[in-house]
């Protein structure tokens, strides 16, 4: 269908809010969480309304509705992202816990001086969970350094001889949270595989904004989440290649994950069951198909154009503002929809970034304050923390001036101009 900005924002409705002051809302956190469109809060309430059950346990019409609803949410998300069966697809809660799963699983086969590689750019959920593992195992966790424009340093990698033959695992980002980098993730791929290396992807920032197909990326393991892609909370997605999956031992035990189970012992179930104890995230599920369905109509091509030209203009746009340095690369080349900036006064001082947000907020512009989980990516950079505003397949040119507008409000308040 054609991209009508406009005609699409219709489908939110929270997007027609105004404040309490009557200030229309300008949503500019969607990397933080998206906005849902109606199909899919409907989807989610036609369910719980007429096909509520658990599912793969009851033998009646409600159980047969819920687990046909659930398996082919699966196979709608396998399709989504060009896995080649729907078995491949794992739910999880989040992309958190998909991280953690794979950390735990592939976990089982370190010993003690081998080397887990990850980036400085990463999100904490891609670096606590290997953290922890190298302190269980004796591993030794190692990272990509970024460059002073926001780039993993590829070549300052090869010559301190990154990966090595002693490297197992490779989890980096495909896009950054922070900087909107993205990354050359075949290229990684493709080097980590020459030692031997297995790679895991958190695509939480690209598959909502990018046509993500896994079966040419090169990575073996992949994690993304429904709330960043126009779908509920509460879901998340593990895609793996299905012989390495059913390499893996279990996660959780419980329910639904078993073969058969006895009280000398347990054997498991194929994947993605062997993953997916308990009651799983039914109701979560039908509605994240519906939402990889709508960006499917939308076109992924589409949106992915439209994430490119809205940032581009607005980094147009923050360009003009004195004081604003934005974190990463400052060209619409290569890069997502997120950017994170400091402000400096007229005096030098930097602009708390939680004022930023506060002063912005009462102009009715939602953006994140903070150091948006990634700590030693600001570290890296000198700064403690950073505003983000972050924008999505409805956000609108009105928007970003509306934004450029608050900022050099913002910097009025605060003296940044003589």
């Amino acid at each position: 269908m054609p991209f009508d900005v406009e005609a699409i924002r219709g489908d939110f409705p929270i997007l027609e809010r105004t404040t309490p002051d009557g200030l229309p809302l300008v949503y500019l956190d969607s990397a933080n969480t998206s906005q849902k469109p109606r199909v899919v809060v409907e989807a989610i309430e036609d369910h719980y309304l007429n096909h509520n059950a658990n599912v793969a346990r009851a033998m009646h019409l409600l159980g047969a509705e819920a687990t046909e609803a659930f398996e082919s949410a699966r196979a709608t998300l396998a399709s989504f992202i060009g896995a080649e069966r729907s078995e491949e697809i794992v739910f999880t809660k989040n992309a958190s816990e998909a991280l953690n799963l794979v950390a735990h699983t592939l976990g089982a086969r370190l010993r003690p001086g081998d080397e887990i590689v990850i980036s400085v750019m990463e999100h904490h959920s891609n670096i606590v969970p290997w953290q922890l593992l190298a302190s269980r195992t004796g591993a030794v966790l190692r990272w990509y350094d970024v460059t002073d424009e926001g780039r993993l340093d590829l070549d300052a990698a090869v010559r301190d001889g990154l990966l090595n033959e002693r490297t197992k695992i490779v989890s980096v980002a495909y896009v950054s949270n922070v900087l909107g980098t993205l990354n050359p993730v075949a290229e990684i791929a493709a080097a980590a595989h020459a030692v031997g290396a297995v790679v895991v992807v958190d695509a939480s920032q690209a598959v909502p904004q990018l046509p993500v197909d896994v079966s040419t990326l090169g990575a073996d393991l992949l994690v993304f989440t429904g709330h960043k892609m126009v779908g509920p909370t509460g879901i998340g997605v593990l895609w793996g290649r299905y012989d390495l999956l059913a390499e893996l031992p279990p996660f959780l035990g419980g329910g639904e994950m078993i073969e058969i189970v006895t009280m000398a012992g347990s054997t498991y179930a194929p994947p993605p069951h062997r993953f997916e104890a308990g009651t799983p995230p039914i109701a979560q599920a039908v509605g994240l198909a519906t939402a990889a369905s709508y960006l499917t109509d939308l076109g992924m091509d589409q949106i992915a154009a439209h994430e490119q030209q809205i940032t581009a203009y607005a980094l147009q746009g923050l360009a003009t503002i004195p004081g604003l340095r934005v974190l990463g690369p400052s060209e619409p080349v290569d890069r997502g929809g997120a950017i994170s900036f400091t402000l400096t006064d007229a005096r030098g001082d930097q602009v708390h970034p939680h004022d930023v947000s506060q002063l912005l907020d009462s102009r009715g512009i939602a953006v994140r304050g903070g150091h948006h989980c990634a700590r030693p990516l600001h570290e890296r950079f000198g700064v403690q923390s950073s505003t983000r505003a972050s924008f999505y397949l409805y956000t609108t040119r009105g928007e970003i001036d509306a934004l450029v507008d608050g900022l050099g409000y913002t910097m009025r308040f605060f003296g940044g101009t003589r």
